[in-house]
């Protein structure tokens, strides 16, 4: 606090008989700070926005598009980011708005992150879509063959990811969906439309008691990966050497394969954002 106070009382003395130049400095020191803070909002506000922007192309006589949408079921709330409803399947879409370079596989717990010599592990979003599928799916009554996953990066990132699900980039989400062409669902997609209408959460203190969850969902993980134990199922994390190099998993392989967060050149534990 001192040194902010020292920096604060340093610019007003050398800018004292400047006070325009002082209000222009002082203005643009702001701007930096609430950048830096509300910088990871923006981004996926903005990435939010895009994929938007890329479902409104679809033909509206075909497709129902929803966006945010949360339900609820009996474990608890899911946040859905986009379902695009059709005659030809439900798409439900889980966008990712990282950059660098991405790398998975289908059936991976986790996926890499790669900026520049760092590289991070963040969870499989393919298995995050899994459960939102099956949530729609019984709020629905369809069955899982009606529904197809679709997980969309921006197009900043670089993608090497072997699946059979709809791995993509903004830019590609509407193409992608278009390929779909053969008639799959008989039921009235505009009845399925009012039940996911009639059951999302529009509520805010839900919905910020949804984001709370996840809070301290991702705290109580840390938390034990401080103590080096495994959030999945108890047992001791250990340092393990795998084709990437260096990494942090449970010792309860290949039974378990938690993954913590890759250990840098730095030496400093790294997270996705």
């Amino acid at each position: 606090m001192e040194i902010i106070k020292s920096f604060i009382e340093s610019i007003i003395n050398i800018y004292s008989n400047h006070p325009k130049l002082l209000l222009e400095t002082i203005i643009l020191i702001a701007l930096c700070v609430l950048l830096k803070i509300y910088y990871p909002k923006f981004r996926g506000f903005m990435g939010e926005f895009w994929v938007k922007l890329e479902l409104s192309k679809l033909p509206k006589d075909k497709y129902f598009v929803f966006n945010d949408i949360m339900i609820k079921d009996e474990k608890g709330t899911h946040q859905i980011d986009h379902i695009v409803l059709s005659k030809f399947g439900i798409f439900v879409i889980e966008t990712k708005n990282y950059y660098g370079f991405i790398k998975g596989k289908e059936f991976d717990n986790k996926w890499i992150q790669y900026l520049g010599k760092n590289k991070n592990y963040f969870v499989n979003p393919i298995h995050q879509n899994y459960g939102h599928i099956k949530s729609l799916s019984n709020l629905l009554e369809l069955e899982d063959k009606y529904f197809i996953s679709v997980i969309c990066f921006s197009n900043h990132a670089k993608i090497d990811v072997k699946s059979s699900s709809i791995v993509t980039q903004v830019n590609d989400l509407e193409n992608e969906i278009l390929k779909y062409k053969v008639l799959l669902i008989n039921n009235d997609i505009k009845e399925l439309s009012n039940i996911i209408i009639s059951n999302n959460i529009k509520d805010k203190t839900l919905r910020k008691q949804h984001v709370k969850n996840i809070r301290i969902k991702i705290n109580n993980n840390r938390a034990l990966e401080n103590n080096m134990i495994c959030p999945k199922c108890g047992n001791k994390l250990v340092e393990r050497n795998g084709k990437y190099g260096k990494f942090i998993g449970c010792s309860n392989y290949p039974k378990c394969k938690y993954i913590k967060n890759n250990i840098t050149k730095a030496g400093k534990d790294t997270f996705a954002q």
